[in-house]
């Protein structure tokens, strides 16, 4: 997927979102593997408030593929969940 379509997808509707997958997108997407940019794009067709529920840790996405880039945001993005 084109890298300005991404960004405009990663602008969500909760600047809590932008603030974390804005910088995600830049930073460290490109190091990505091309099964977890996949996975990425399919995280930005979710709907908001179950991203902010899943990055905060508050529960996980049902979804094996969804949960693994999810994780991949959490940590490296300091929205790891405390132990």
């Amino acid at each position: 997927m084109e890298i300005n379509r991404l960004f405009w997808g990663s602008r969500r509707g909760m600047l809590e979102l932008d603030l974390v997958l804005q910088p995600f997108l830049s930073n460290i997407y490109e190091t990505l593997a091309q099964q977890d940019k996949e996975r990425y794009w399919k995280l930005l067709d979710c709907e908001d408030q179950d991203i902010y529920s899943w990055l905060l840790s508050r529960n996980d996405p049902e979804d094996p593929e969804l949960l693994r880039i999810v994780t991949i945001v959490r940590e490296n993005t300091g929205m790891q969940a405390k132990v």
